[in-house]
């Protein structure tokens, strides 16, 4: 058992973590994440003070590819909003790292952490680093020539996001009481991996802004299978790379809604056989849960797309994502409960 102290400080991370991914969410839909072209790591931690604070950061945004190619013309008000999101998604990592650095330095110290913490710990702050690298890699790729991250890189850093906030609600949850269910074992690592290829396809959703190609549903504009999808002509490297031409957001889209149609058919499998009254509480209650979330989230996906009417609905898409992060909580959970 953790000391009382480490347990409480553990369970602030994961919250903190929930709270910042979401706020990545809001950042990316509000178009606010490159609206700060600097990443001072000390100096960048106060805003704009006065007006003249407020031009030269204005100043700054007017020379990327996003003010010019999308936001010419946007006023300074315009501008605070988007500055105020960025901002304080990097301002909340801070945070965090903050919240995580001096307690856990003071916890070594006094020696409440147990070698295999200390270790799990020490992961998290490698996982940690690599969120902030390859955000401000991903941010880096919108200020050159493209008016927009790299989906691709906003993609990776969102998943090394996903999986910060896995590993550190994991280590939370402390040991638990395990029973050998091999069976159940089976059912559960088919639906982690079927989760974990659907935040792939989450991210780059995401970045592609995918949903506005084809907000419709359960078609894609009259079709199951759009024919432009099996274009050979289309499949090229350039594609890849030009991917706002339409290509490859459809390709990504499709591939979200299927995957999300395999999870949801595993999830009432598994509710199936082990979500009935006959089974065990302590493993029959999360497994209820479980399918709750996965309904829950595929209607919130559904929502967010049939709603994408020139613009990704910014309620509907960051409880779309927030519902991800406790379905995955979840299944974190259970996976927690049997015997690995």
């Amino acid at each position: 058992m953790f000391h009382k102290s480490v347990a409480v400080w553990l369970w602030v991370g994961v919250a903190m973590i929930f709270v910042q991914v979401v706020l990545g969410g809001i950042t990316r839909l509000t178009g606010s994440g490159l609206s700060i072209t600097k990443w001072d790591i000390v100096t960048g931690a106060i805003p704009p003070l006065n007006e003249a604070d407020w031009s030269r950061e204005f100043i700054l945004y007017k020379q990327t590819p996003q003010y010019q190619q999308i936001n010419v013309g946007m006023s300074m008000e315009e501008f605070k909003f988007i500055y105020f999101w960025e901002f304080i998604h990097r301002f909340w990592a801070r945070l965090i790292g903050i919240v995580f650095l001096i307690p856990f330095l003071f916890f070594a110290f006094n020696k409440w952490l147990d070698r295999a913490l200390y270790k799990d710990l020490s992961i998290a702050v490698l996982i940690g680093a690599a969120v902030a690298a390859f955000g401000w890699i991903m941010v880096a790729s919108g200020l050159v020539d493209r008016p927009w991250v790299s989906a691709y890189k906003l993609t990776i850093h969102l998943n090394l996001a996903l999986l910060l906030y896995a590993w550190m609600f994991w280590v939370a949850l402390g040991k638990q009481s395990k029973e050998p269910r091999p069976d159940l074992k089976r059912w559960l690592n088919i639906l982690s991996v079927f989760i974990i290829v659907q935040f792939v396809f989450g991210g780059l959703m995401s970045g592609m802004k995918a949903c506005l190609y084809y907000p419709t549903w359960p078609d894609m504009h009259g079709e199951i299978f759009p024919k432009s999808l099996i274009d050979s002509s289309l499949w090229t490297k350039q594609s890849l790379i030009e991917y706002e031409r339409g290509f490859v957001p459809g390709l990504v889209q499709f591939a979200h809604r299927c995957f999300a149609y395999f999870i949801c058919l595993v999830a009432v499998m598994i509710y199936w056989k082990f979500g009935r009254p006959s089974s065990p509480a302590h493993i029959r209650l999360p497994i209820q849960l479980l399918l709750i979330f996965v309904i829950f989230q595929i209607v919130l996906g559904i929502l967010t797309l049939i709603n994408c009417i020139g613009k990704i609905p910014l309620a509907y898409g960051v409880a779309h994502q927030a519902m991800a992060i406790l379905l995955l909580s979840n299944l974190i959970y259970i996976q927690k409960k049997i015997h690995r």
